[in-house]
């Protein structure tokens, strides 16, 4: 790929250049981290050979450091889904129950969201609906950054929050629902045909909360997918032209993780496991009250300490469940 982008004809055809150059510098950051795992790992060999009691403390503060990065990134080489180091789409819709769920549907985005930010993953809101009183109906967001989707695929399904509600004059205890749906956004590596026939494009004005730019033209575009009922939405594009491409690249990852859902439902049918439409679908529960509990269904792990988990530390809830993944040949 570096012979590649040396040639001096390389950036002649962008189209090709850029996902090339993209690909080319995950690959490297991935090289050099090895790389420079390999060499720290040879200086402290070296350290220890010196048999030098001075750097005792020293040498046992490397070894401990170097005993988690080889175990984090042991973990990411159990990553290798086909999409697993690819940018992601991440959905989110509000059950039923109105204000109640849709404030869920927006705690959900403010907690994955302070997640991708302390990866430092680049966050784009696609499209938002807002609530009628607060929160948000549905979002989509686009969240890049290497091994987004190997990540948050283990977040797909419905969670369930329990609490006191702060809508309720009378303070009773409600349970409210929303859907996380997540696919990888591959965008250029799709070789999807769409035919026009199958597709109804609809404008729209832009603005509120799921536009940065309120628009006076009908900017924004909603793509309904005929033979699926699949509908993607942006407004977060300055034009019409571009918010059009951007709902397209969606939609074609959308239609290839359908694709891809359908195979594993196939083969879960196969193993004799039993498959579960999409809403009820729990994997998770989030207990506000009468007592602290945040608790994976799949995996069985849990937390009492539910206020980290909503600002957005998930990573041990996702380990649990991709490692529960492997073990189990999937």
């Amino acid at each position: 790929m570096e012979q590649q982008i040396a040639a001096p004809d390389f950036w002649a055809d962008p189209e090709n250049a850029q996902p090339i150059t993209k690909q080319a510098a995950r690959l490297r950051e991935r090289v050099d981290r090895w790389r420079d795992l390999v060499q720290r790992i040879r200086d402290a060999r070296e350290l220890a050979e010196m048999d030098d009691p001075g750097l005792a403390d020293e040498l046992e503060a490397e070894t401990e450091a170097l005993e988690a990065a080889v175990e984090r990134l042991a973990f990411q080489a159990m990553l290798s889904g086909k999409y697993d180091r690819e940018d992601a789409v991440l959905a989110i819709h509000a059950g039923a129950g109105g204000t109640e769920a849709q404030d869920w549907a927006q705690m959900l985005l403010r907690m994955y969201l302070r997640w991708a930010e302390t990866r430092k993953y680049k966050i784009e809101i696609l499209d938002q609906m807002p609530g009628d009183e607060a929160g948000i109906k549905s979002v989509s967001v686009s969240i890049a950054g290497e091994y987004a989707y190997g990540y948050l695929r283990s977040e797909r399904g419905v969670h369930r929050l329990v609490r006191i509600s702060p809508y309720d004059a009378n303070s009773r205890r409600h349970t409210s629902f929303a859907l996380v749906e997540v696919w990888p956004d591959i965008q250029d590596e799709i070789e999807i045909e769409i035919d026009d026939k199958d597709i109804q494009i609809d404008t729209f004005r832009a603005g509120g909360a799921g536009g940065q730019h309120v628009q006076k033209n009908d900017t924004a575009v909603r793509i309904t997918h005929l033979p699926t009922g699949l509908v993607v939405s942006c407004q977060n594009e300055r034009s019409q032209t571009q918010n059009k491409e951007r709902a397209m690249q969606v939609l074609k990852s959308r239609l290839l993780a359908l694709e891809q859902q359908k195979q594993e439902e196939q083969m879960a049918v196969l193993k004799g496991e039993h498959v579960n439409a999409a809403w009820g679908n729990q994997i998770r529960s989030y207990v506000l009250h009468p007592y602290n509990m945040v608790k994976d269904l799949r995996t069985d792990h849990e937390t009492g300490n539910t206020g980290a988990v909503l600002d957005g530390r998930l990573d041990d809830f996702m380990e649990a469940y991709l490692k529960a993944q492997a073990g189990d040949g999937a």
